[in-house]
């Protein structure tokens, strides 16, 4: 599985540039695998990345801004969904991942 984060390098917006740090920042600070793929390099992928959005996701106008996040083909959400699930603590399961990566826990003993 992939998580691919899709964003834009060139943006004028400063939301979407801080949605897109978050999104991006929380992954690899959970080492989560991921892929950024950059929708303003290349032109194939960020049709892909419309075209595989739902409908019900779609603005009423324009294009959806990124980040728009997918595991394989299958589309998790935009910042606000990942926003939410962060917020209740449903990240992995937003993701479509099973579980925590191992993380070596130090475990500090106790003095006698």
């Amino acid at each position: 599985m992939v998580i691919r984060v899709y964003v834009a390098s060139s943006t004028g917006s400063v939301a979407v540039k801080k949605h897109q740090q978050a999104v991006v920042g929380f992954l690899e600070a959970n080492r989560i695998s991921f892929q950024e793929v950059d929708i303003t390099m290349l032109e194939e992928q960020r049709l892909w990345m419309y075209r595989n959005i739902p409908k019900d996701k779609q603005p009423e106008k324009g294009n959806p801004l990124p980040p728009q996040i997918f595991n394989e083909d299958r589309y998790c959400g935009d910042y606000e969904d990942f926003f939410q699930s962060k917020e209740n603590n449903t990240v992995f399961a937003f993701l479509g991942l099973t579980s925590k990566p191992s993380v070596k826990v130090r475990e500090d003993m106790c003095g006698a």
